[in-house]
């Protein structure tokens, strides 16, 4: 059976898994949350003369790098062999930690009224589309945990957690029609997830 890449690359390939093996996963959520706690207190600082909107935007653009990250694991592992596995549980409550911000962010210090909020989700496509990621993502966040693999069993929890391929691509579009006039970001990150996505697919025999 050949392996990943070239046969010279292979060894570097096994010691970083090897490597990556003993590593644990439960600092990535204290960075997460000290990565948070940073962007708003650039927010308090005055890095914007809208320092709402700009939190706002800052916790959905690193949601939307956190999902990039955790839909790259599985390409990544298939075609260079390097195995993140371990870290994707982490990437995606963080992601949905973001997501949440960005939502508490917009509906709390934005908006500013339950009627407002709610005429917005109705009224506004971007919303509506923002709000239902946000959804698919609720039930991922809630059963990522050993318990619900157990409960749910293996393969309900996988088809479940395909959700995220539906939410990744609603959140890239989001984000592609918020932003103002033609703007370049917001179409990488579509097209980082459509790629991703894409690179998920069997292929011909």
């Amino acid at each position: 059976m050949s392996a990943p890449g070239s046969v010279a690359a292979l060894p570097l390939v096994q010691r970083l898994n090897g490597i990556l093996r003993r590593l644990p996963a439960w600092p990535l959520y204290p960075l997460g949350a000290a990565w948070m706690a940073w962007l708003f207190w650039r927010a308090l600082s005055g890095v914007s003369v809208e320092p709402i909107d700009w939190l706002e935007r800052a916790y959905g653009e690193t949601a939307l790098q956190l999902l990039v990250a955790g839909l790259a694991v599985t390409p990544l592992r298939r075609f260079t062999g390097l195995s993140l596995l371990r870290f994707r549980r982490a990437l995606g409550l963080l992601c949905f930690a973001f997501v949440l911000a960005h939502l508490t962010v917009w509906a709390i210090l934005d908006v500013q009224a339950l009627d407002a909020v709610w005429a917005d989700i109705v009224k506004r496509p971007y919303v509506t589309i923002g709000m239902t990621a946000f959804l698919l993502l609720l039930p991922l966040a809630l059963t990522s945990n050993d318990w619900s693999i157990r409960r749910l069993g293996g393969a309900a929890w996988r088809r479940l957690h395909r959700l995220v391929y539906p939410a990744a691509v609603l959140g890239a579009v989001h984000y592609v029609w918020l932003a103002r006039g033609f703007a370049i970001e917001p179409l990488v990150y579509l097209a980082l997830i459509l790629g991703l996505l894409a690179l998920r697919l069997p292929r011909r025999a």
